[in-house]
């Protein structure tokens, strides 16, 4: 071999080392900018998830919303701001009984089994009117929903009738479908739309379970909670009249029988 074509040979060959090197340069390049790309998308996925996931824990829940609206529904057959003075009973009665409860208050549904009937019959009788304010402590005691759900149920049968209302709130508090305390049943549409069934006025009632489902009276009922806590009552069952409490003979408690309520009663009206 030449001298000459030995020197070409060389040359050729270390132009093919230098384009080889220039190809590997490219693709390392190439392959470090996909490498980058994919891990810029994954920082920014990872980053959307966690901001997705700060915004869901910080977003109010669905009764911390209704506490907040502005515009409330209120049921027919109220009074008052956002229709949370609930009075029942004929014009012609002079006394009213003011009557403080929660759905899931067990000594409630002792109360309504009780005495409800006495209170129901004392009412159509026009001995007096009752006014209903609802609470719902016990929710936040347990981190629940059934107070606030069932009272917003009760709304929805507020707005059909007044006996309606009436009839729904003693089978909510009856020994059939008022659960234990310990128990959020009422917090399901569905329970509550089953206890309804057993009110003639409201078995099958299309208006009153699409009212239940939407929570068309949610916000009315957070309202109503807020006037239950301005009051300054500390439990349930709590009744008054004329500003003062009407308990049992002796005892600082509701009545809990007919025979301890027809008693303060007759003294609570003659005051």
């Amino acid at each position: 071999m030449s001298k000459r074509n030995s020197q070409a040979n060389k040359s050729a060959a270390r132009e093919r080392l230098r384009a080889e090197r220039e190809r590997q340069a490219k693709k390392d390049k190439a392959r470090k900018q996909i490498v980058v790309g994919v891990s810029v998308v994954a920082v920014l996925a990872v980053a959307g998830a966690v901001g997705y996931g700060v915004m869901q824990l910080n977003k109010p829940s669905a009764w911390e919303a209704a506490a907040d609206a502005k515009n409330v529904t209120a049921p027919k057959n109220t009074s008052g701001d956002d229709g949370t003075t609930v009075v029942i009973g004929k014009d012609s009665a002079k006394k009213t009984l003011e009557l403080y409860e929660d759905a899931r208050c067990p000594i409630c549904s002792v109360f309504e089994q009780g005495v409800g009937e006495t209170i129901a019959k004392d009412v159509e009788d026009g001995k007096y009117k009752i006014k209903y304010i609802g609470a719902t402590f016990l929710d936040n005691a347990s981190n629940g929903e059934g107070s606030k759900n069932a009272l917003s149920a009760l709304g929805a049968a507020l707005d059909v009738s007044p006996e309606a209302f009436l009839d729904y709130k003693a089978a909510l508090y009856s020994a059939k479908y008022h659960p234990e305390e310990t128990d959020d049943k009422f917090a399901k549409d569905d329970y509550l739309i089953e206890v309804a069934n057993s009110v003639d006025a409201l078995k099958d009632n299309k208006a009153f379970q699409k009212a239940v489902k939407d929570g068309t009276f949610d916000a009315w009922a957070m309202r109503m909670s807020k006037t239950f806590d301005k009051s300054g009552v500390q439990g349930t069952p709590t009744l008054k009249m004329d500003g003062e409490k009407v308990t049992a003979e002796g005892s600082d408690n509701a009545p809990m029988t007919e025979a301890e309520f027809t008693a303060a009663i007759t003294k609570a009206l003659k005051g």
